[in-house]
């Protein structure tokens, strides 16, 4: 069979018909061999049966959420091919068409296009305000900047791919982010990916979507940033750690005046404490990066499994004994003008910067022969 058409439904019973019909006037009007295919995900009303007398398979897919709905229809498929839209009528599947001459081209995934300004189409009440001009244009652009992917709207529902490349990925997520796996993971692959455009229809039924805005949003992009280390630990880190270690070096030898305003110790250990989290968060996200590309999850540059050879160990504790010799030098220097002073009070101002100099660079140390040791720990033979 050359092509699937798959709906994941839950209580459809008002649009099912339509679609299941539309689809397979699709198939038909495209000439090829096909299927309707209906992945139920629990329907307590007539969903199924108005599917089946339309001329749809139905299955049923007992673990609950859009994307466990739509990998069980992925895998029970029989068409080589698969075109996945929703059963609320907002998607025309007489596009069908669009789809298959990019997979016939050679592209492994093809996602439709909603968007004016890309050559879709919005009808009026298709798509709320805050999903057209606030989600899906910031998601779409936090994923084309994290993973480098072509697309344009990345949560469109309606897509086709080819059914062997997007069961290699290996996909995961049980929920509506599900969407944004499938498109993360593929840029990731470097699989061929091409769009459409397409027509967004209003959704046919009277009662509320299954969607729910804020959550289902934040679920999307939990899941994009946990996929990227690099955005989510280490940009940030090295941005708090040179903002740091810049405001320490200006401050470690003594207060800085500019016009009227003073720089002094509480703008020194705001510093140190910006360095230090910086740094940790930095280390952390290296880790990250290095672990998932070394256990096959990311895909990565030779360099990052290198971290985990070699002489990693040696080159963090030779780097944090640095760190760690330069905090106690000023540890030491402090203490020999507290004894001077017969240990009694010392100047507030030098006694304290010396104690933060220090016990920054103890911290950094300790910090950095650490990371040396838990890279070190992800080359050991498994």
């Amino acid at each position: 069979m050359n092509v699937t058409i798959l709906m994941p439904c839950l209580n459809e019973f008002e649009t099912i018909e339509a679609c299941v019909k539309e689809a397979l006037a699709a198939i038909r009007a495209a000439g090829v061999s096909g299927e309707v295919l209906i992945a139920d995900n629990g329907s307590t009303d007539e969903s199924c049966a108005i599917a089946q007398h339309a001329g749809a398979r139905v299955i049923t897919i007992h673990r609950k959420g859009y994307g466990s709905a739509l990998q069980g229809g992925i895998e029970a498929a029989y068409g080589q091919y698969i075109l996945m839209g929703d059963a609320d009528g907002s998607y025309d599947f007489s596009e069908l068409p669009k789809f298959l001459e990019k997979l016939h081209a050679g592209h492994d995934l093809v996602m439709g296009c909603r968007f004016p300004r890309y050559g879709g189409t919005i009808q009026p009440g298709a798509m709320p305000w805050k999903h057209r001009w606030i989600g899906n244009p910031v998601l779409s652009a936090i994923g084309k900047l994290f993973f480098a992917s072509p697309i344009h709207d990345f949560h469109c529902g309606l897509r086709a791919f080819r059914k062997e490349a997007i069961l290699n990925l290996g996909l995961k997520t049980t929920g509506m982010e599900f969407a944004s796996e499938m498109v993360v993971k593929a840029s990731l692959a470097n699989l061929k990916i091409g769009q459409v455009p397409i027509t967004l229809r209003p959704d046919g039924r009277s009662r509320p979507p299954h969607l729910r805005s804020w959550r289902d949003g934040w679920r999307h992009l939990r899941f994009m940033l946990l996929y990227s280390p690099l955005w989510l630990f280490i940009l940030p880190g090295l941005l708090l750690s040179t903002l740091g270690a810049f405001g320490f070096i200006l401050l470690i030898a003594e207060p800085l005046q500019i016009g009227t305003i003073t720089f002094d110790l509480s703008s020194l250990l705001v510093s140190s404490i910006t360095l230090l989290v910086g740094f940790q968060v930095f280390g952390f996200g290296i880790f990250i990066k290095a672990y998932a590309v070394n256990a096959g999850f990311l895909p990565g540059k030779e360099y990052w499994l290198n971290l985990t050879k070699g002489q990693i160990v040696e080159w963090g504790i030779a780097l944090g004994m640095i760190f760690i010799l330069c905090g106690t030098g000023y540890l030491i220097h402090a203490t020999l003008l507290w004894k001077a002073a017969g240990f009694g009070p010392m100047p507030y101002q030098a006694m304290l910067r010396m104690v933060i100099a220090s016990t920054t660079g103890i911290g950094l140390g300790i910090q950095t022969m650490v990371y040396g040791f838990a890279l070190a720990v992800l080359g050991l033979e498994r």
